[in-house]
């Protein structure tokens, strides 16, 4: 049983509150975080670009992944919105066997 750590970086606060209540609300994330507005510094289309980023972290199973991504994709308004992930390297039994619970619904 392998856990995930899915950053996803959010326009506004807004948009992060709607793909972490849809994410957990079809059980595809067992709990997400959003964090406090960040500076991003980028390479956009041939220019340096500086954004008011609002970094929206969600645990979840690492074979849904690509269904974490899908749903976050389909909400986000970013035409390549960044979404990656990074395997928990330990995780507590008892909080992994929590969020294997809770992602075991329907949209996983």
């Amino acid at each position: 049983m392998k856990l995930l750590d899915v950053w996803i970086n959010c326009p506004d606060a807004d948009h992060a509150r709607r793909i972490a209540e849809r994410l957990v609300e079809v059980r595809l994330a067992a709990c997400a975080n959003i964090y406090a507005p960040i500076e991003s510094v980028y390479r956009w289309q041939g220019a340096i670009e500086r954004a008011r980023e609002v970094p929206l972290l969600v645990k979840t199973r690492a074979e849904l992944f690509d269904k974490v991504a899908a749903e976050a994709r389909a909400l986000h308004p970013d035409e390549t919105p960044a979404i990656h992930a990074v395997e928990a390297a330990a995780v507590t039994a008892d909080y992994l066997a929590w969020a294997y619970a809770e992602t075991a619904g329907p949209g996983a």
